[in-house]
Formats: structure tokens, C-alpha cells, sequence
């Protein structure tokens, strides 16, 4: 039998074994620190000549000069012509639907007049350049390099440079094809924390940039972490989460598989099902006893199930509302048979999948919202990635004669009750202008 842990909310030890089950330390070791920080010191003073030691060192191949990392857009463009047609037909479709979603998110400038002519308004423009890292360890991810560049491109960066580590040198046709359809303007095979640095600070080969997005190992994560500040960065990614809410009404094999396809992931991902049914928690239980050992990445599975996943029996569907707010989890599926009438009692989640046929792979690949989001809890406080990541807003203010009279009068007492007599006199230079 899958070992896997069984809570009831109704136990008196519920609350804290479920925040046992949660904890996770997303801070790296001082090891993890000093190696990322010696790494940036190096880049910031070698420039390109550190990126070669390191693309040496790590992925095990030896550029002969910097030039040699960069990825021609004719690359890009070659591995699209390259892959198989139905991979190609995939990548556009997906392309299109991510695309679609995010030309809604985007921001619009706007402003309005009061009525003594006095304009005040916000205006948005593109970040000028942003850097995209694809992870290119034990995996390929083409997925992402769609959910990261798409919406820069609709936000309307004019530049995406994106870094991409190639071990032993070898490159993914299937990566290389999705930033060509993406619009990625210019690709690097070079990654870790160095890739990390070298587009924070920039070399003479890599552009600096103003935002670093995209997912990788601790050592990218932690890199980011450092570099932020010089940098804008999305978000510091935790493992992947699911938690699945279910009525006990659907085929149990697919709540078992929909728990598996975030603990292939990697063994610290999280899956968790509430139901109000225990009998259907038993069936899962059947069901994932049943399936795993079909599965490719069994050993993985089963160490990510056994030590953070869980099966919650709830008292009942408002119990287990409660219970997902709390754990305000990455991907949330509401399994349930009219999960319009319950959605807008989630507070917190990352992404939100209703209904018995909507599989949370769906929007890892192609239903359109992103999947860059929020984990360990920090969809309490944030949201996707998103177009608006790549937009950044200005205040307008124009003060009329007749404004700036009125409202110079109201500046001067506030500063001067802060006792920042240049503020009050700026202030009432224009205002005494404006009588």
C-alpha cells in the first residue's frame, strides 16, 4: 500500500499536522549563498571571460570565445523546421491560446481632467528588456519558455533575451523551436546562477536586463533572490502543489493521476485531495496503489506522496473550502458538480481548474492562463505571471493655475507640519503664482 498520509479535520491535531505537511524552507544553505555570491562577484569583474570558466565547469563543454553562447535567431527558426509537425502544430496552438489570454491582461494608460482643468492619470509602458531562464537540467521545458515570453511580447518588450543551459553542450530542438514561435529576440546557451548574473549586470556578450523571469534550481532561485534590486524578478518558485477538492462523484483513477502529475515533479512536490466522502478518499488510496506502478517516475512519486502529500477527510464541502484557503495552494481544482456556485469563495490560490473534466495539466500546457504561479502559500499575497508583469505604470499629474492655487495651499500646511520648509515654499511659489 502507497504510504501516504490520512488527516481528518476533525482530529484535535489537525491544524498541527497539516501546518507540518506545509512547512517548507524555501531559504538556501550558507553554502548554496556563498557559492551564488562568489559566482556573481566573478561575473561582475570577468564578465565573459567567468561565463566560459563556468559554462566549462558546469556543463561541461568549452565555447571557444563568448560569441559561441549565443543562439542565432536562424538556430531558432531551424529547430522549428526541424521538429516533427505534430510537435510544431502543438507549440503554435498552445501559442495562440496563451496568447489570446494575455492580450486581456493588458494594461491601458488613462487619465481624466477635474473640473478646474487640473490632469491626473497613469500611463503604462513596456519594461525596455527583460531576461527569460529556461531550465535545461534532468528536464526540457518548452512549456515555459511559451508562459514567460508570450506575455512579455504582448506587454510589448521590445527586447526578450533568453539564457538556457546546454550540458554537455547539447541543445533542445523542442526548446529552441518554442522561443522561435514565441518571439524570443535573443538566446544564450549558458545558465546557473551565472546566467542569473551575467543578466542582471550584464557583459560585454549578454545584455543586462530589467527583469529576470523563469523557473530553476536552487542556485537560480537563490541568484535571483540576490540579484533583486538591480533587478525586477517574478517570484521565488517553491515546489509544485496541487489540492484537489472533490465530491466523491469522479473516477477516482483520475483524482489518483491528477495527484501524480505534480508528484513526478520532483520529491519535495505536494498533492493533496479533501473530500467530505470517506469512502472516495479509500478509492483514491485504491486507485493510486493501482496506477503507480505504471507510472515512469514511480520512485518519485511515491517519495513526494509519502512525504507531503496527504488525503484530508472534511467534515463537509464548507470544511474543506476552509482547508484550501488555509493552504492557499498553487493549483486548486474544484472536482465537484457546479463549481460556479463555489468559486468565489476561494480567497487564495494560484490557479483555479472547475470541474470534473478540467485536469490541472491542461494549464501547465495549453488552456491559456499561466502557469507561472504562486507556491508555499504566497497565493495569499500574489498572483500569475502575467502581461502586467512586464508593464510598469507612471503617475500623471498637471496642475492648472487655478488647481495649483488650491492645492499648494493644502501641500504647505503638510510639510510644514513635517517640518520640510523647501517642500511648503515649492509649493507655495506656484500657488501664490496661480492667485
Amino acid at each position: 500500500m502507497t504510504d501516504i498520509q490520512r488527516l481528518s479535520t476533525a482530529d484535535a491535531d489537525f491544524q498541527p499536522r497539516l501546518a507540518a505537511l506545509l512547512a517548507w524552507d524555501s531559504v538556501s544553505d550558507d553554502r548554496v549563498q556563498q557559492t551564488v555570491a562568489e559566482i556573481i562577484r566573478e561575473i561582475r569583474s570577468r564578465g565573459d571571460a567567468a561565463l566560459l570558466d563556468y559554462t566549462a565547469r558546469f556543463d561541461r563543454w568549452t565555447p571557444t570565445s563568448a560569441t559561441d553562447l549565443e543562439l542565432p535567431r536562424a538556430r531558432l527558426e531551424q529547430a522549428w523546421h526541424t521538429i516533427p509537425a505534430v510537435q510544431r502544430e502543438a507549440l503554435e496552438l498552445a501559442a495562440a491560446r496563451i496568447r489570446a489570454y494575455a492580450e486581456h491582461q493588458t494594461l491601458q494608460s488613462w487619465s481624466y481632467r477635474e473640473p478646474d482643468g487640473t490632469l491626473l492619470g497613469q500611463q503604462v509602458t513596456p519594461l525596455d528588456r527583460a531576461g527569460l531562464y529556461v531550465p535545461g537540467g534532468k528536464a526540457a521545458y518548452p512549456s515555459s519558455v511559451l508562459m514567460n515570453a508570450i506575455p512579455a511580447k504582448v506587454a510589448g518588450v521590445p527586447e526578450l533575451i533568453m539564457v538556457v543551459p546546454t550540458p554537455d553542450g547539447e541543445l533542445n530542438e523542442l526548446v529552441l523551436a518554442a522561443a522561435h514561435v514565441a518571439g524570443v529576440d535573443r538566446a544564450f546557451a549558458v545558465g546557473g546562477a551565472q546566467a542569473v548574473a551575467a543578466l542582471a549586470y550584464g557583459t560585454d556578450t549578454i545584455p543586462g536586463v530589467d527583469k529576470i523571469v523563469g523557473p530553476g534550481n536552487i542556485y537560480v532561485a537563490t541568484a535571483k533572490r540576490t540579484v533583486y534590486g538591480q533587478v525586477g524578478i517574478d517570484m521565488i518558485a517553491g515546489p509544485s502543489e496541487i489540492l484537489v477538492i472533490c465530491d466523491g462523484e469522479t473516477d477516482p483513477d483520475w483524482i489518483a493521476m491528477d495527484l501524480f502529475s505534480q508528484a513526478e515533479h520532483d520529491e519535495d512536490a505536494q498533492s493533496i485531495l479533501v473530500s467530505w466522502d470517506a469512502g472516495f478518499l479509500e478509492r483514491v488510496a485504491a486507485s493510486i496503489d493501482r496506477l503507480l506502478p505504471s507510472m515512469e517516475r514511480q520512485t518519485i512519486i511515491a517519495a513526494a506522496l509519502k512525504v507531503r502529500g496527504a488525503l484530508i477527510l472534511a467534515r463537509d464541502l464548507d470544511d474543506a473550502i476552509a482547508v484550501a484557503n488555509a493552504i492557499a495552494p498553487e493549483h486548486l481544482e474544484l472536482s465537484v458538480a457546479d463549481p460556479e456556485a463555489i468559486v468565489g469563495r476561494i480567497r487564495h490560490a494560484g490557479a483555479i481548474f472547475m470541474g470534473r473534466y478540467t485536469a490541472e495539466a491542461l494549464g501547465d500546457y495549453c488552456a491559456g492562463p499561466n502557469h507561472v504561479l504562486p507556491t508555499s502559500r504566497t497565493a495569499r499575497f500574489s498572483s500569475p505571471l502575467g502581461v502586467y508583469d512586464f508593464q510598469k505604470r507612471s503617475s500623471l499629474i498637471m496642475a492648472s493655475r487655478a488647481g495649483s492655487a488650491e492645492l499648494s495651499k493644502v501641500a504647505s500646511i503638510l510639510a510644514r507640519g513635517e517640518g520640510l520648509t523647501a517642500h511648503a515654499r515649492s509649493a507655495e511659489y506656484r500657488g501664490e503664482a496661480g492667485a
